[in-house]
């Protein structure tokens, strides 16, 4: 499936009643690669999961064409998430096809093949059987890549997709995003590692809970826009209520 383009209009965010993102405007275009960064504190995580339908907005639209939910693909951050449930790698990755089949259908022969296989792309022959608790940090993020595969979604967010990880594990994985890429999906990833963003991601949103610039990488993330990024969240007002829209 070719994904749609996701505009964003107008759109206001926020945590118990105080702001995470102001009036964000813009277009994730089909098959691009875009990295969201910005200071701590952003909003970038609060916008991952409203793309992905998890997080309410206070103001404004997200428009996603005929995406449905099932085809958007949320990575979030591996601090997140509990490996204490006794579940083998294999079954984690086969969760991927929940998405398409319904959560109460069997596991079918085929379905846990191809979790297989995904799981030896990622470099994690061997693993089927494995606990997840029994990982690294870097051996379960790829567990969770190999799952992303098997969802197959035309559109994927990551958050901090490389956060803790070593050098190798970072540039398989990048091999991954890549491949997703070339085939045409819209991925969409929170990164720190801004010269990884240069070398890796065409198109940047820099945000600091409002836009500071959204487009070719070079241009977002110019030595001005950076400055201007660090000047607002030094501004920020942690007690501020919601704004809103004049009518």
């Amino acid at each position: 499936m070719k994904p749609a383009p996701i505009r964003l209009q107008d759109v206001v965010l926020s945590h118990d009643r105080h702001p995470a993102v102001h009036h964000l405007t813009g277009l994730f275009a089909p098959g691009s690669l875009t990295a969201v960064v910005g200071p701590n504190g952003a909003g970038k995580t609060t916008l991952l999961r409203a793309l992905a339908g998890l997080h309410a907005l206070d103001e404004g639209f997200i428009h996603r064409g005929t995406l449905q939910p099932a085809d958007i693909a949320l990575l979030p951050q591996v601090s997140a998430l509990d490996r204490g449930f006794p579940i083998a790698c294999q079954e984690v990755v086969a969760l991927g096809h929940w998405g398409h089949a319904g959560p109460f259908r069997p596991l079918t022969g085929a379905m846990l093949e191809a979790a297989g296989a995904a799981l030896l792309r990622v470099g994690l022959s061997g693993f089927a059987a494995r606990p997840i608790g029994t990982l690294s940090a870097g051996q379960f993020q790829r567990v969770l890549f190999a799952r992303l595969l098997v969802q197959d979604s035309p559109v994927v967010l990551l958050d901090e997709p490389f956060t803790a990880l070593d050098a190798r594990t970072a540039a398989d994985l990048l091999e991954v995003i890549r491949s997703w890429h070339v085939a045409g999906k819209t991925v969409i990833a929170v990164l720190h590692d801004l010269d990884l963003v240069r070398r890796a991601f065409p198109e940047t949103l820099l945000l600091a809970r409002e836009k500071i610039s959204w487009g070719p990488t070079d241009i977002s993330l110019s030595a001005e826009n950076r400055l201007r990024a660090r000047l607002v969240s030094e501004s920020w007002d942690d007690e501020a209520e919601i704004c809103r829209t004049a009518a």
